[in-house]
């Protein structure tokens, strides 16, 4: 009885030691400094449907672009909708940048995209960004946050 005992006791040890490193690893495998994300899950539906209405007509509806080389003219010797998924330069720019290309276009740029200034207030805006970012691998939306 003494012996099941001491197996017992050893064998709850060793499991609450087992759980308490797994946990010690999950800690740290989940606070390596990613950062949150600013935006909700109904601000990327709503950002969904903005983005159909006004976006992906150019910038394809999943943000990818529907150009293959974006860095080139197009045939009238304005630049193309670039990807906005995270593959392109869009995680380079604050969420204030994106704010003011969203607001003045990419005309003056020398792109084709209008603004939206008049269009969309800014609930619909951010929700735009939101939609975008959502697509943004963890490590692309990290350097951005940074």
């Amino acid at each position: 009885m003494k012996r099941r005992f001491t197996i017992l006791k050893l064998t709850v040890l060793s499991i609450g030691i087992a759980t308490l490193s797994a946990c010690g690893n999950q800690e740290n495998i989940s606070n390596n400094n990613i950062a949150e994300r600013w935006y909700t899950e109904a601000q990327v539906t709503q950002g969904k449907v903005v983005f159909g209405k006004n976006c992906a007509t150019c910038h394809g509806d999943k943000a990818q672009s529907l150009v293959s080389d974006w860095k080139q003219d197009l045939p009238n010797g304005k630049y193309p909708a670039p990807p906005l998924n995270g593959t392109a330069h869009a995680w380079h720019h604050d969420k204030a940048q994106l704010l003011r290309s969203i607001n003045n276009g990419g005309v003056t740029l020398g792109g084709t995209m209008p603004p939206f200034a008049d269009k969309l207030n800014d609930a619909e805006k951010l929700a735009t960004i939101a939609y975008f970012q959502n697509f943004w691998s963890d490590d692309i939306y990290q350097r951005w946050a940074e």
